[in-house]
């Protein structure tokens, strides 16, 4: 595998336009939703929001816990509570977990809004910013909290393009935004492109293939031996990739495998969450 992945410049002209555009949204702002992924929850989490939002306050919400590796997001979960973050580990698509993400709002806001009631203004709705980067839920959550399909969703980077306000109900206000990233995608590059918050054409995909082999095979063997049959990764990674073909049917004509189709195969089991139980960024 490639090892210059320190600095891949990826940074398309609307991300640059996104956080101009929040910065001159933010007065009408009341706190602020940033989305993270449980499976990678220091490589998903937005490393200038502070620069962005300032001091608005804000909620972590970690999407797509029913994937991830239960132990390492407590870890994570811990370690950002204890930077003062209000953490909510979540799958979106749960029973429940609107109702907790809307009282964790009120209970941060209570204070301010007691304020504008004291100062005898009108009861407006919570007006909320949803951040986060490509990828990772933000959809999905306006869709549920709307109870309609408002938004377009996708299982890749870029789909949302623009800042945009949805009209929830009495009490919520949405500002969507699209997906968020830096100019430099350094050690954390692999896990985006394995969890396809960048788009595919970013890093070689053959390359990263191979770092979603070498993960399961560090931290989740008994995954690795489970999904493809494999003990331990050979010295040639080429070799598993065949192995795995030969067993999964990416075959060519003359009986020869297709390393594209195998490529493809073990990213989308990650993609589509086929392989579960796991996470890619580790707490020491």
């Amino acid at each position: 595998m490639s090892e210059n992945n320190k600095n891949i410049n990826w940074y398309p002209g609307h991300m640059a336009k996104t956080k101009r555009l929040i910065k001159e949204n933010l007065n009408l702002i009341d706190i602020v939703y940033e989305l993270i992924d449980a499976r990678m929850p220091k490589s998903s989490k937005i490393n200038d929001i502070d620069e962005v939002i300032g001091n608005k306050p804000k909620i972590l919400i970690m999407t797509k816990v029913d994937l991830c590796d239960k132990k390492e997001t407590e870890k994570w979960v811990k370690y950002y509570e204890e930077k003062g973050y209000h953490v909510l580990p979540m799958n979106l698509e749960e029973k429940g977990s609107l109702k907790k993400i809307i009282n964790l709002t009120n209970e941060v806001l209570k204070e301010k809004n007691l304020q504008r009631e004291k100062k005898g203004l009108i009861k407006r709705k919570n007006r909320v910013l949803i951040m986060g980067i490509p990828n990772v839920g933000k959809s999905t959550l306006i869709n549920r909290l709307a109870g309609k399909k408002v938004t377009v969703t996708g299982n890749k980077p870029g789909v949302t393009k623009n800042l945009s306000w949805i009209r929830v109900n009495n009490d919520l206000e949405l500002l969507d935004s699209p997906g968020i990233l830096w100019p430099k995608l350094e050690d954390n590059a692999y896990n985006l492109a394995s969890l396809t918050a960048i788009k595919e054409e970013v890093l070689p995909l053959f390359d990263v293939a191979e770092y979603i082999l070498q993960t399961l095979n560090k931290y989740y063997p008994e995954i690795l031996k489970e999904r493809y049959n494999l003990e331990e990764l050979n010295d040639d990674i080429v070799e598993d990739l065949e192995y795995i073909g030969k067993r999964r049917g990416c075959l060519i004509k003359g009986g020869e495998v297709d390393l594209d189709k195998v490529i493809t195969l073990i990213i989308n089991d990650v993609k589509t969450g086929l392989i579960k139980g796991i996470t890619f960024d580790r707490y020491e």
